[in-house]
């Protein structure tokens, strides 16, 4: 795929990005204002349903009351659950309370889920469509640029384990997917910055010349405007077609995963809280990544440095030391990675690099190799 130089210039009309999957395909649509088109299109894809709306208090705060009154002007039934923001509502408590809450709302088979809110209430809000009722159908509604680009496209739900992150959970596709980029208007920096580590995700695992082109305009895409809406278009392209070819990541959607067998091991060490959001974990993880595969003799040339001045550029952390709080030690950041869904029968398996762009997946990484990377990453930040 190639991206343009220059962004193209704004238009009134959303990009609709199909996600071809058959008898399940769906449409991505992006734009500013894109909400207003939303029970339009849920009339046309289910006329008579009745919805129910999960979202956090943090969303509701900014966007629950838009949604209920488009939904009203469309003549659509629905009602609202509101969790607790934050990771921690991606856990078995709360996945029994929305549950048995879409129970007692009457939410019938022929009914739908609205998931308004970022991947959080995305996933929550997916895995639990999927098991009540043994399958409900759902919306996705993301209001962060993490969930815009990433975690709403693709049908992957769950919640949390004790043991690793997204452990439990279910493929479960939606069937229409709303990214309105002015709700992004709404985050902080730094919820912005941490969805951005997702967006530079791409271009490292299979578009070089959408990172060459993320390069010169971050900045437009952090300002908003076309930059941005191109950005997030060009993203989920990406996506659409890999889950196209490989709904249930048996093998290509793995290199989705890029920077995050490192980044969640980060990521879990650090609590899922505050101190790591889950974008910047994921940053730190490509950054890893690239620095193992280049300790491997996989990656030559300016690459590495590229990504890490990028990254960095843009905000987010590119080493441990950046991580608040500090780290786990290397024995628990093993643990943690030997958890991760992409093991194999025991077997460590990371998605590495040849080039930005040229990411593939690895299998039966060297586990001893690994220890000995991040113990001295870890060591370097001792250092410092």
């Amino acid at each position: 795929m190639t991206a343009p130089k220059i962004a193209p210039s704004h238009s009134s009309e959303p990009i609709v990005v199909p996600v071809a999957l058959a008898e399940r395909a769906y449409d991505i649509v992006i734009g500013r204002g894109a909400i207003a088109t939303l029970g339009a299109r849920i009339k046309a894809l289910r006329p008579n349903a009745k919805t129910v709306i999960l979202t956090d208090v943090t969303v509701a705060k900014h966007h629950l009351a838009k949604v209920e009154s488009i939904l009203a002007s469309a003549d659509i039934a629905n009602s609202h659950i509101v969790v607790a923001p934050g990771e921690g509502s991606k856990n078995y408590a709360t996945f029994e309370t929305v549950c048995e809450a879409i129970i007692a709302a009457r939410i019938e088979r022929s009914d739908l889920v609205i998931a308004l809110g970022g991947g959080v209430i995305g996933d929550l809000a997916g895995f639990s469509a999927a098991s009540v009722r043994r399958g409900l159908d759902f919306v996705q509604v993301p209001t962060s640029l993490l969930a815009q680009v990433d975690s709403s496209v693709g049908g992957k739900t769950g919640i949390n384990s004790r043991q690793g992150k997204n452990l439990i959970g279910a493929f479960h596709q939606p069937i229409l997917v709303i990214a309105d980029t002015a709700m992004l208007d709404t985050l902080s920096p730094r919820e912005f910055r941490a969805g951005y580590g997702e967006v530079a995700k791409y271009g490292l695992l299979g578009d070089a010349d959408f990172f060459d082109w993320l390069e010169e305009n971050w900045r437009d895409v952090y300002a908003g405007g076309p930059a941005r809406e191109h950005a997030i278009a060009v993203s989920c392209r990406a996506k659409a077609a890999i889950v196209a070819r490989d709904e249930r990541e048996t093998g290509e959607r793995a290199l989705l995963n890029l920077g995050h067998t490192f980044g969640h091991a980060f990521e879990a060490g650090a609590g899922y809280s505050q101190r790591l959001l889950h974008g910047e974990a994921v940053a730190l993880g490509c950054v890893l990544a690239f620095e193992f595969s280049e300790r491997q003799g996989l990656v030559g040339g300016n690459s590495v440095a590229r990504v890490r001045t990028h990254l960095a550029d843009a905000g987010l952390p590119t080493k441990a030391s950046d991580v608040q709080g500090g780290v786990p030690d290397v024995d628990r950041l093993m643990e943690l990675i030997a958890q991760d869904k992409k093991v194999k029968r025991g077997k460590l398996t990371f998605i590495l690099a040849r080039g930005i762009g040229q990411a593939f997946v690895a299998d039966d990484v060297d586990a001893a190799g690994v220890r000995a990377f991040l113990q001295e990453k870890i060591s370097a930040r001792d250092s410092e």
